[in-house]
């Protein structure tokens, strides 16, 4: 599987950059624990559990959690009041989606984890 590259892929990252940044600053500006951001940071990173039950799973249930349709839906049930206001954990998943994106870790494809939207993650294999 191969991924976005080149320019697309450098904006894609800078997006998620400035993802991270401004669920950041949101935060401060709500005034949030950052014990608590510092607990939950890597939350989502859970899903990679996943992968115990092999790659086409363990893409799936990663995939859904580092979608950002998972946060806008938690902020859409607090807007409706479905579920108790706490946008700072809407901001924590946000945040941790676009540290990821910057980071260069993309969606995965079923084949491996190593294989992303954003290309492949790791070490270049070498060539003989």
């Amino acid at each position: 599987m191969s991924g976005v590259s080149g320019g697309p892929r450098t904006l894609l990252r800078l997006e998620g950059l400035s993802v991270l940044v401004a669920s950041l600053f949101l935060y401060h500006m709500l005034e949030g624990s950052w014990t608590l951001l510092l607990v939950l940071f890597f939350a989502p990173d859970l899903s990679m559990l996943g992968y115990l039950a092999g790659p086409r799973v363990g893409a799936a249930a990663y995939n859904a959690v580092h979608t950002y349709a998972g946060p806008v839906l938690l902020g859409a049930a607090m807007s409706f009041g479905l579920l108790p206001a706490n946008w700072g954990l809407c901001l924590i998943w946000t945040g941790h989606l676009g540290f990821d994106r910057a980071m260069g870790y993309g969606l995965k494809f079923s084949s491996a984890f190593r294989d992303t939207h954003l290309g492949r993650i790791g070490p270049a294999e070498k060539s003989a």
